[in-house]
């Protein structure tokens, strides 16, 4: 299984989680049964705050699942829509987002859980 998550600065399986999906330099690939790790460049950054484009900047990688510290509601609804997973990151490193997640210990993310910079709603996660 694959899973996707976004790196402000990539170090491997020791990248912190980044807080924003959709401004994230970029994504941290991960095998969960090798652990190999490869980075993936976001391809949407540039876009205008509250417009990701979350399947063009993933260019095309189709992870099982992705696991955020923070999104908006228009990303999640992409990504979903696109049929992927999100779940919920806590801070810490790449390595440890997956270990949670390979323990069944992230929570899918719903729309009720995104980030106040782009929707009004008042549970963000992310620091704009």
């Amino acid at each position: 299984m694959k899973v996707c998550i976004p790196v402000a600065e990539y170090r491997g399986l020791e990248s912190p989680v980044y807080d924003h999906f959709g401004s994230a330099d970029c994504f941290a690939l991960v095998d969960t049964e090798t652990m190999a790790v490869e980075r993936l460049s976001n391809r949407d950054r540039a876009h205008v705050h509250g417009a990701c484009s979350p399947v063009e900047a993933l260019a095309g990688a189709r992870p099982d699942a992705i696991l955020v510290g923070g999104i908006g509601t228009g990303a999640l609804i992409g990504l979903r829509q696109g049929g992927f997973t999100v779940c919920r990151a806590p801070s810490g490193t790449v390595a440890d987002a997956v270990r949670l997640f390979k323990a069944g210990e992230l929570a899918e993310l719903n729309g009720e859980a995104t980030c106040a910079g782009h929707t009004g709603q008042s549970a963000c996660h992310c620091q704009h």
